[in-house]
């Protein structure tokens, strides 16, 4: 296993104030992307700590708990379905990005972030598999997808519950493609997402 502090100690000497910044849903068909930043105190362990993706439900709101509990500062940045059509969804990962960061209630000195750069002044270190290499980044990988999956399950699935939003999280799931092809979409569908699937009952466009 990867010692999973081993940017953060490099980075320390210089920066005691380090956050990593991640985010969820890119590759759905339905609501935003959202990204979180996370400021860890120096030093601070998390056992079991993982890319959000690596961990099971029950154990990322456990983390996601202790992370809001022991963290100096939580951002939170979403981007919804319309911006993310109009500006496509690699510039809208980068906005949420840019907008959790901007959320914090303290100014981080250093940023490590999964595999994109932040559009800032801060220096930063993109990391390949961030979430998977940095307990920082992987805070923010729970934060973003335990805020996501419950928007899915609570507020997003209630307004349109027809589509499964809670079961499948807005993914492109046989269940999710039957129902878009039996209902048409939302408007908190991609639909620039919706361009290249094909659905037999349904005329988008």
């Amino acid at each position: 296993m990867s010692d999973l502090l081993s940017y953060e100690r490099e980075y320390w000497p210089a920066y005691e104030l380090i956050a990593g910044i991640d985010e969820v849903g890119r590759g759905c068909l339905f609501g935003d992307v959202i990204a979180a930043a996370v400021v860890l105190p120096q030093g601070l362990v998390i056992e079991g700590i993982n890319d959000s993706k690596k961990l099971s439900a029950k154990k990322r709101d456990a983390l996601y708990d202790q992370i809001m509990e022991e963290a100096l500062a939580v951002g939170i940045g979403c981007v919804d379905a319309e911006t993310i059509d109009r500006i496509n969804i690699k510039q809208a990962a980068r906005l949420a990005m840019k907008m959790a960061l901007e959320e914090l209630a303290v100014t981080p000195q250093f940023l490590l972030v999964d595999a994109e750069k932040v559009d800032c002044d801060i220096p930063q270190l993109a990391i390949i598999k961030g979430d998977a290499n940095s307990q920082s980044i992987a805070a923010a990988s729970i934060v973003a997808k335990v805020t996501r999956d419950r928007l899915c399950e609570g507020a997003w699935n209630e307004a349109y519950p027809e589509y499964g939003i809670a079961i499948h999280k807005g993914y492109a799931t046989k269940l999710h493609r039957e129902q878009l092809g039996i209902l048409g979409p939302t408007p908190l569908h991609r639909r620039s997402f919706l361009r290249n699937i094909e659905f037999e009952q349904l005329s988008l466009f």
